[in-house]
């Protein structure tokens, strides 16, 4: 019996294009690598040093972004992050683009497998304080987020959103 670990484990490796033993080893490298990134990003005290450990985990990020305290972006598929100009991301937020449930057998097999899609947040987005972004959302240009809201899709453009989970409920006047 295959276990859930090690279907996980595979699942890293073919996305890495990693292969037999010494994959291993270099897929358990690139994760240690990107935990250490992400424990300094969320400690630091300048937003300036988060966005370069971000950078540095593969995560893909304009110019001036704002990064707060405690921010967690996901480590296993940071190349599929992509925060443009001027975002704001406030602290405990948590931005992923993948959702595996790895406990259970059966919800992993029958209803929901592994998935993986990219995460971009268009130019001048504000997420506040504890947002959980899901896999495969796009949040539009110019869109604010609630305070602890869950996105589960794409957010259209200037538009205000809110909620577990996010949905808009206003627009935002272009001047």
């Amino acid at each position: 019996m295959t276990t859930p670990e090690e279907i996980n484990t595979k699942e890293l490796m073919d996305y890495y294009g990693y292969k037999g033993k010494l994959g291993e080893i270099q897929l358990k490298l690139k994760l240690l690598r990107a935990y250490i990134l992400q424990f300094m990003a969320s400690l630091s005290p300048s937003s300036n040093l988060a966005v370069l450990f971000h950078r540095a985990k593969g995560c893909r990020i304009g110019h001036h972004v704002y990064i707060g305290p405690g921010v967690h972006i996901d480590i296993l598929y940071p190349d599929l992050i992509t925060i443009e100009d001027y975002v704001s991301i406030g602290m405990n937020s948590m931005i992923f683009a993948h959702s595996n449930p790895t406990n259970s057998m059966w919800i992993k097999q029958n209803r929901y497998p592994r998935k993986v899609a990219p995460v971009t947040i268009r130019q001048g987005s504000w997420i506040p304080p504890g947002v959980i972004v899901l896999c495969g959302v796009t949040i539009g240009e110019n869109s604010v987020i609630g305070a602890h809201s869950l996105v589960t899709k794409n957010t259209e453009p200037y538009t205000i959103n809110a909620g577990i989970p996010a949905k808009e409920i206003a627009k935002i006047q272009k001047e």
